[in-house]
């Protein structure tokens, strides 16, 4: 199993920094991805659990499933289908702190081709780190 956590702390409110994280469609402005459309809703938040989004960047079309929806704390994952990796997980968890919030992303999963995990781990750590660099500057605009 391959672990990825990639942090940032944002000069923004949990609650502000929760609203962009919890908004599927949205996370286009912050994540270095061309397009986040919401397949299905969740229950009883259409971005909750259960919701199903597909994200197409980078080359890759991928469909996630949330699995946890805790306002605003945490947010859960798993891969549904587009990445060669299986068994991938991943949680945003955000922490109050003193002028803000600290974000922390995880990311677990297994290569579908062994001794390819090195290459998919650094790619994906780059895409998060964008990420939460964008989110970072969209939270506190």
């Amino acid at each position: 199993m391959i672990e990825i956590v990639v942090e940032q702390d944002v000069a923004a409110a949990p609650q502000r920094v929760w609203e962009l994280v919890a908004n599927h469609e949205g996370m286009k402005k912050w994540m270095p991805v061309r397009e986040v459309v919401r397949r299905r809703p969740g229950s009883p938040e259409p971005d909750g659990v259960g919701a199903v989004r597909t994200i197409r960047g980078s080359g890759l079309v991928i469909e996630e499933r949330i699995t946890a929806f805790k306002p605003p704390e945490r947010l859960e994952y798993v891969l549904l289908e587009g990445a060669p990796v299986r068994d991938h997980h991943g949680e945003v968890l955000l922490e109050p702190r003193p002028g803000g919030t600290h974000v922390r992303w995880r990311v677990r999963f297994r290569p579908l081709v062994p001794g390819t995990g090195w290459l998919l781990a650094r790619l994906l750590r780059r895409g998060l780190e964008q990420g939460l660099a964008g989110l970072k500057r969209r939270a506190e605009a």
